[in-house]
């Protein structure tokens, strides 16, 4: 398969996950798509047009991925949406999220928690509950061990059903 090949199954396989991820994370259609093509674009010129073999995709687009957000956000601040802004694929995702951390909760109390986590614990969750992605891709992407990514997991959860509890005790006071 010539270099061309490679990228437009790495484009048709990737493309709806990348988009996802770094929609969740900007909040603007918009700017997900100008930031998705980064993402291609620079592996591309890293890789693909300097004949570089990739091991393992989905874990370098993702890193890519984080990478390119890292930059976006250095440059913007964040800024929390309703969930009415979603495009429906996303915000049914979240269903899965809600039902794990606390079922009676709207999933927007839930998405404006998980907003108030750390990148990474951010990171995990939409890896784990709305990407699918297996811990082993995750440890790959993150490149730290299987079990330390359990245990990220299992606190970022944590962390957020706290959140969530809190938010929900100031409202009744």
């Amino acid at each position: 398969m010539d270099k061309y090949q490679e990228f437009g199954h790495l484009y048709d396989r990737f493309i709806d996950q990348i988009y996802r991820f770094i929609f969740l994370k900007v909040q603007s259609s918009q700017i997900a798509e100008d930031l998705t093509s980064e993402v291609f674009l620079k592996i591309w010129t890293k890789y693909l047009d300097k004949g570089k073999p990739i091991k393992h995709p989905s874990s370098l687009l993702y890193r890519t991925a984080r990478n390119v957000l890292t930059d976006y956000y250095r440059k913007h601040p964040k800024k929390l949406i309703s969930l009415e802004d979603y495009p429906r694929e996303i915000s049914d995702s979240f269903q899965k999220i809600e039902t794990e951390i606390i079922q009676e909760e709207t999933l927007k109390v839930v998405f404006n928690s998980l907003t108030r986590l750390k990148e990474e614990e951010q990171d995990v969750i939409i890896w784990y509950y709305i990407e699918n992605l297996s811990i082993a891709e995750i440890s790959q992407i993150l490149n730290k061990k299987e079990n330390t990514v359990r245990v990220m997991i299992h606190r970022a959860i944590q962390k957020l059903r706290e959140i969530i509890e809190k938010e929900n005790n100031d409202k009744k006071m």
